[in-house]
């Protein structure tokens, strides 16, 4: 009995080296029995909203170990910002200059810490090296933890305090309400990153889950399933990320098929967790803005971003683009605006060269389309191609994209360089099929998911309708058919989602 207990505290205890994920089996047991004390709670309010708490904060635990302090520490200091900004300003209501002051260090004080945390642990090795390397001096690196998802959470709660110091929103009553935002399970540690004017309202509300709820979850949990697991996984682990660990083993059309299998693996893998993200947050009666809208479809760069990782994208927009000056001083300011906050989109990537230039493609690429569209073309912001432009303009950004994608994956200069030109001087196309049915079920399941891809939207409202019609028997059989073709592909370890090191 000693030894049942202590297995089954060992499995419920953090380890470093398998972090809890949505496709593992650990988090599906979790959440089944999640799942039933939740609806017990259904119609309670602050004891559901502790329950789903304490949970939120033991599946962080499970995912980064005691960091969950630092979590709480950001929660805990935001909340309590935002107070003292809400209350200043009711205090002086009548006179809008006093308390102004107050108000911005407060608002200073919470970018502070946010950023300053983030800096630290995100940061510290880069730009420490980095500096070494300018004053000419050795630098060890710091012995540093990276917390799962803390570019996530920080982001979310960061614009809190930013709505509320902008009179854009009203501070939420209770702490556990805030604490319960900020940590709900979901979206914690990579996405989307929602806003509280969207969040906030639905906490009190009474929970009401229908039927295409239930449909709508059940299909986008199934679906970020097989993204993950089964094409996402598949194809990286035996195909490329063979080729991109040592391209000049492989042939120019063996690294533009392993640049083609990326992009579908990055794409499968984000919007997968997303969609498992937004199933789950659907099963407990909760609903997040969509994150990924078919980006490969994008017609331009300035759609690209429209389309991929739409809570990101939007929260650069809003908190840095526009307060930058936006589109309101002029194309050159506009142009800088643009280059300047992409840039600050990849290193929000990751910690390294390579992330910040392709932040600055993408900068650039904005700005000339920019130009080229609205100044040269003369189209306002509503303008939409149709047939031949609209073509020639989703196969050139997509183009585009895939090109990027070479510096964003690899972290080294020369991986890109060594890409390229094994790309553009020993292409050698007479290898293709050979590669083609070498790898036939890494293709295979290249090809389903671009087909998929570029499916009509209505097909997926159809087929959730159809969907809402059916039992809870039903949904069972579905997901135990997936979970079996996912047991029959994986591999022995679970391998973590890429933008956990986000």
């Amino acid at each position: 009995m000693d030894t049942i207990f202590q297995n089954i505290l060992n499995l419920l205890s953090y380890h470093a080296d398998s972090p809890i994920i949505f496709s593992s089996g650990l988090f599906l047991v979790l959440f089944t029995a999640f799942s039933l004390f939740y609806y017990l709670l259904r119609n309670t309010f602050t004891p559901r909203i502790l329950f789903v708490a304490l949970f939120s904060y033991y599946f962080y635990y499970k995912s980064t170990g005691f960091y969950f302090l630092l979590l709480a520490f950001v929660t805990l200091s935001d909340y309590l910002i935002a107070k003292a900004i809400h209350r200043s300003r009711e205090r002086n209501a009548d006179d809008l200059d006093e308390g102004r002051t107050f108000r911005k260090a407060m608002l200073v004080l919470s970018l502070v810490l946010d950023l300053g945390l983030l800096g630290f642990y995100k940061y510290a090795n880069f730009f420490g090296a980095n500096l070494a390397l300018i004053v000419g001096t050795n630098f060890q690196p710091y012995d540093i933890f990276l917390p799962v998802g803390i570019s996530f959470f920080i982001f979310q709660s960061l614009s809190y305090t930013i709505d509320v110091y902008r009179g854009d929103l009203r501070t939420m009553d209770s702490l556990l309400d805030y604490v319960f935002y900020v940590s709900f399970f979901p979206q914690l540690v990579a996405g989307p990153i929602v806003r509280a004017r969207v969040f906030a309202p639905q906490i009190r509300k009474p929970l009401l889950i229908t039927n295409r709820m239930i449909a709508m979850g059940v299909y986008l949990i199934i679906i970020g399933l097989f993204k993950k697991a089964v094409i996402s996984d598949y194809i990286s682990l035996n195909f490329v990320d063979r080729v991109f660990d040592n391209p000049l083993r492989y042939t120019g059309v063996e690294n533009l098929l392993a640049l083609l299998g990326y992009a579908m693996q990055i794409y499968c893998d984000f919007s997968g967790y997303s969609d498992m993200a937004i199933g789950i947050a659907l099963l407990l009666g909760f609903h997040f803005p969509t994150n990924f809208h078919a980006p490969f479809k994008a017609v331009s760069v300035a759609d690209f971003w429209n389309r991929w990782h739409i809570s990101l994208s939007t929260w650069i927009r809003d908190y840095v683009y526009i307060p930058l000056g936006g589109s309101r001083r002029g194309t050159a300011r506009t142009c800088i605006n643009l280059f300047f906050t992409m840039c600050l989109c990849g290193l929000w990537h990751g910690a390294n060269w390579n992330f910040v230039a392709w932040g600055a493609l993408f900068g650039l690429a904005l700005a000339v389309h920019r130009v080229f569209s609205r100044v040269i073309l003369k189209h306002d912001r509503h303008y939409q191609s149709r047939g031949w432009k609209r073509f020639f303009g989703v196969l050139s950004t997509f183009l585009f994209v895939l090109l990027s994608f070479i510096v964003f994956r690899n972290a080294q200069l020369q991986g890109s360089v060594d890409m390229l030109n094994q790309m553009f001087t020993k292409f050698h196309p007479e290898v293709f099929l050979q590669c083609i049915t070498g790898y036939a079920w890494v293709f295979a399941l290249i090809a389903f998911g671009f087909i998929s891809h570029w499916m009509p939207d209505k097909w997926e409202s159809r087929l959730v309708a159809y969907l809402s019609k059916c039992n809870l028997m039903v949904y069972v059989v579905m997901l135990t058919a997936v979970i079996f073709i996912i047991c029959q592909v994986k591999t022995s370890d679970v391998q973590p989602f890429i933008y956990f090191q986000f």
